[in-house]
């Protein structure tokens, strides 16, 4: 390989960094150029007041496929970042009162299920021994598979049969499960990366197996800790990130991409390309004017896209240990509330929350005594839902905040210091994202593997895609799976 061979990478979200690091690691010269003022992505940083809040992603699962990142130049994660486990993995509540921490202790999950319904205990067992195939089928072997022909695809589809993966995560979690709170403790998986459990392909029951095996993980210091513990290893193996660097469009010239223009109206040139911006914007807007871009962000536009996200980030002068890092409130609904989120035209009355409670783990990220939260509601996106978030936002702000307030966080009205929110106008205009989709296309069997768009463009040979909207999909180890994929396809490429 050519020590003059160069790549850009617009981005920096989880998935262009670890491609920006393997990369680098092979030897090809790498330069992230990342629009907002910061690393990360979705997964960015609020200070406040003397709290952290990490805005997007916060459960850290499979951390082996962050530690091959160091691995790849002899180095240890540990050295960068330090991961701490978390137990349970989950705390599941209703609003009867019911509770269930998920957790990875198999005597505890099975009294519980047996608590709550004795005949599900050896379902739940099935269900295990389920989602550990479809873990090694989908994952292990197919997640950082570039699936650029259908071929690839043929030959996977006699175990995706065997594997019943056109039937969805609902259906298949209820073929083992009986007792309804426990279906949906465990088929809401499926909305961590943007699907609904109703609609999205049973193979995202690996998420479960993805869990039990791995563990899930916080990052000491925030989320944000591990986005500059990356930046970090990238510069320390000779990379280069530029930050306010947004990019107006991907020169070309014929079917080969020669390089990028900036929005200050300066350019520069490079051999590879990739973007880990949302994959309907890099076509429609930044391959704008051309045969390719104007063509596949028509075709992609008109895909499914997943739904949106409302988030809200508070600090409170009080501490409440007695919540969990990671709670997953369901509301008076489920189908019917996630029927609405994906398919209704509004903004339905009742909602189901994941709420995020970092100081449980990690104090310093508030001040002494204090806490710092995260909460999000998933809600439609703007190709659903015609919804105003400037001024629904406030509202729909206070309705959770007092929610939480009379449910979980007693006196969190009184004790609120600082509090900012985050609506699906947010998703589209800070990251570009289409419809204000936080997860990008949504993960159905039938855009799935090859039927997403590609980790190498089919027509602009230089051109490749990392992140949500191409394989294998969103999610911290989705991502990074990505951008495995497309380093093999580019590191290859770039051979003489």
């Amino acid at each position: 390989m050519s020590d003059t061979r160069t790549a850009a990478i617009i981005g920096a979200g989880f998935g262009g960094l670890a491609l920006a690091i393997r990369l680098q690691s092979a030897g090809i010269q790498t330069t992230i150029f990342e629009k907002r003022d910061k690393p990360g992505g979705r997964a960015y940083v609020y200070h406040d007041e003397g709290f952290t809040f990490d805005a997007g992603p916060t459960v850290i699962t499979d951390p082996d496929c962050l530690e091959q990142l160091w691995r790849l130049s002899g180095r240890d994660i540990a050295d960068y970042v330090t991961l701490l486990p978390v137990a349970p993995f989950y705390q599941l509540c209703w609003e009867d009162g019911y509770r269930f921490d998920y957790a990875d202790d198999q005597a505890d999950l099975d009294r519980q299920i047996a608590a709550k319904s004795p005949q599900d205990v050896e379902g739940y067992r099935r269900f295990l021994a389920y989602s550990a195939d479809v873990y090694r089928e989908g994952y292990e072997k197919l997640g950082a598979v570039p699936f650029l022909n259908i071929g690839l695809m043929l030959r996977a589809a006699p175990q995706l049969v065997r594997l019943e993966s056109y039937r969805s995560v609902y259906a298949k979690v209820s073929q083992f499960i009986r007792d309804e709170q426990l279906r949906q403790a465990f088929s809401f998986h499926s909305l961590l990366v943007g699907g609904n459990p109703f609609d999205t392909s049973s193979i995202y029951a690996l998420i479960h197996a993805l869990e039990r095996q791995g563990g899930v993980w916080f990052a000491k210091g925030g989320t944000g800790a591990l986005v500059a513990a990356m930046v970090r290893l990238f510069e320390d193996l000779g990379g280069t990130i530029h930050l306010n660097a947004e990019i107006d469009r991907i020169i070309m010239r014929g079917e080969r991409a020669t390089g990028i223009a900036f929005r200050d109206g300066s350019n520069a040139s490079f051999d590879q390309i990739a973007s880990n911006a949302d994959v309907v914007h890099t076509y429609r807007h930044m391959l704008r004017g051309t045969a390719r871009g104007e063509a596949n962000g028509r075709r992609l536009a008109g895909k499914r896209h997943s739904m949106s996200l409302f988030v809200i980030y508070f600090g409170l002068r009080r501490q409440h240990p007695q919540l969990k890092h990671h709670m997953v409130l369901f509301g008076q609904r489920y189908r019917g509330l996630i029927d609405e989120i994906f398919k209704g035209s509004g903004l339905a009355d009742d909602f189901s929350l994941y709420l995020h409670a970092p100081s449980v783990s990690d104090d310093s990220l508030a001040p002494p005594g204090h806490s710092a939260y995260y909460v999000l509601s998933p809600v439609p996106h703007l190709g659903t839902a015609d919804i105003d978030w400037d001024i629904e936002g406030p509202r729909y702000r206070d309705r959770i905040l007092k929610y939480l307030h009379d449910r979980y966080i007693p006196g969190l009205l009184d004790d609120l210091v600082t509090v900012r929110h985050f609506s699906p106008f947010d998703f589209r205009d800070e990251l570009n994202a289409h419809l204000g989709s936080a997860f990008s296309i949504e993960p159905i069997l039938t855009q799935s593997a090859w039927f997403r768009p590609h980790n190498r463009d089919d027509v602009i040979r230089n051109l490749y895609i990392i992140g949500a909207g191409t394989h294998p999909g969103a999610g911290i180890p989705g991502v990074i799976g990505s951008a495995k994929a497309t380093a093999g396809l580019m590191i290859a490429d770039a051979q003489p």
